[in-house]
C-alpha cells in the first residue's frame, strides 16, 4: 500500500512509539527509517499533524507522540490488517484437539492472545442480570458431605460441596431446598444473595442448622456472579512501562480488571469489534480496550477483550482478536 508523505510519517511515528514508548523526533525518523526527506520537511509535516490533533507534544521531550485521534486514524487507515502466522498455527493446534470443553478452548485461545500481544486478554461472560434461577438441588455424596447445585435459564450450572452437620437429617435438607426453590425460582442471579438474606429468618425457623445450607448456596451464587470475567496475561500487562513505573496507575489498573460492567459499557455500540482508546473513566485515561463479541450456538453472547496502554499495538491486537473470535465462532458452529 502506498501512503502520502504525511500518512507515512504518522504511521512511522505511531509504530515507533508503540515499540519504544519514547517520543519521536525528526532525526529519529531519518536515522532509523532512512526517510528521503529533509529534517525541516519532516518537522513541518509533524507540525501540521499536531495542528490537526493527530500528534501531541510532551512536556519532557521535543518529540511527538500520537494522540487518541492519531491512533484512531492509524487504525482506520494505516494499519496492515495482517494476522501473525504464529497466532494462526497455535490456534489451529487448539481447535484440532478433540474432546475439549468450550471453556477449555476459549481459555487456551485467550492465553495465546495475551502471550502474542504482551497484554492482558479477558473473557466476559453473559451479564448475571440477564439470567434467572431455574432450580436448586442438594445431592448427598460419600460420607457426611453433599453438593448444592443450581441451574440458570441459560443452562449454566454452579455447585458448592459442603459438610452436613451430624445432627441434620435428610428431611431437613429436603425441606430447606423446597423452601428455597419456592422463594427463589425465577429470581435474577444478581439478586439471589440479597434475596436469600431476606428469607434467612424463615429458613432459621424451619431448621436449626440452616447456616451451612445458606452459606453453600450463597457462595455458589457469588462465585457464579463474579465468575463473569476471567483475565489472562496480567503479568505481561503489569510489566508495561506505563504501569510498572507508576504505583497509582497500577492500582487503578488492577481495579479495572475486576470491573466487568466497564467492559460491557465499552461494547455497547453494537459493533462486532469495539476500540476504546483512552478515556475509560477518569482513573483509566492511559488505558485502551479492544473488545470482540463472541457468539456460541446455544449460549448467550459473550465477549473477548484485550486491555493495555493507549500505546498498544493496535494493528496486531485488532487483527488477532478479529481472527480468533471469528475462528472460534466458526469452530463451534461446526461442532454443534
Amino acid at each position: 500500500m502506498t501512503f502520502s508523505r504525511r500518512d507515512q510519517i504518522l504511521k512511522l511515528i505511531v509504530e515507533h512509539f508503540i515499540k519504544t514508548a519514547v517520543p519521536v523526533g525528526s532525526h529519529t525518523l531519518i536515522e532509523v527509517y532512512d526517510l528521503p526527506y529533509s529534517s525541516a520537511t519532516i518537522r513541518a509535516e509533524m507540525s501540521d499533524l499536531e495542528s490537526d490533533g493527530l500528534l501531541e507534544k510532551t512536556h519532557t521531550s521535543s518529540g511527538r507522540v500520537p494522540s487518541s485521534k492519531g491512533y484512531r486514524y492509524y487504525i482506520d487507515n494505516l494499519r496492515s490488517r495482517s494476522v501473525d502466522e504464529q497466532i494462526k498455527q497455535q490456534l489451529q493446534l487448539i481447535l484440532d484437539k478433540k474432546t475439549q470443553s468450550i471453556e477449555d478452548i476459549i481459555r487456551q485461545s485467550c492465553e495465546i492472545l495475551a502471550h502474542m500481544t504482551n497484554l492482558a486478554s479477558i473473557v466476559l461472560g453473559p451479564n448475571a442480570k440477564d439470567e434467572r434461577l431455574v432450580s436448586l438441588s442438594i445431592v448427598p455424596i460419600a460420607g457426611n458431605s453433599a453438593t448444592a447445585i443450581f441451574v440458570t435459564d441459560q443452562g449454566y450450572v454452579e455447585n458448592k460441596t459442603f459438610v452436613i452437620p451430624a445432627d441434620m437429617s435428610m428431611n431437613d435438607l429436603q425441606t430447606s431446598v423446597k423452601l428455597l426453590n419456592e422463594r427463589l425460582t425465577g429470581t435474577p442471579i444478581s439478586e439471589l444473595v440479597p434475596k436469600m438474606e431476606a428469607i434467612r429468618p424463615i429458613l432459621q425457623d424451619y431448621i436449626a442448622e440452616h447456616d451451612v445450607i445458606y452459606q453453600a448456596f450463597a457462595q455458589a451464587f457469588l462465585h457464579f456472579a463474579n465468575d463473569r470475567l476471567r483475565t489472562y496475561g496480567q503479568d505481561e500487562l503489569f510489566s508495561q512501562p506505563e504501569f510498572s513505573n507508576d504505583a497509582q496507575k497500577l492500582r487503578h489498573l488492577i481495579s479495572l480488571l475486576d470491573s466487568p460492567e466497564i467492559f460491557r459499557d465499552v461494547s455497547q455500540d453494537g459493533e462486532n469489534i469495539t476500540i476504546k482508546i483512552g478515556g475509560v473513566g477518569e482513573e483509566y485515561n492511559d488505558v485502551s480496550i479492544v473488545t470482540s463479541k463472541l457468539t456460541i450456538p446455544g449460549r448467550p453472547e459473550g465477549q473477548i477483550a484485550v486491555i493495555g496502554p493507549t500505546r498498544m499495538d493496535y494493528d496486531r491486537v485488532v487483527s488477532a482478536l478479529e481472527y480468533i473470535a471469528g475462528m472460534l465462532e466458526e469452530h463451534f458452529k461446526k461442532e454443534r
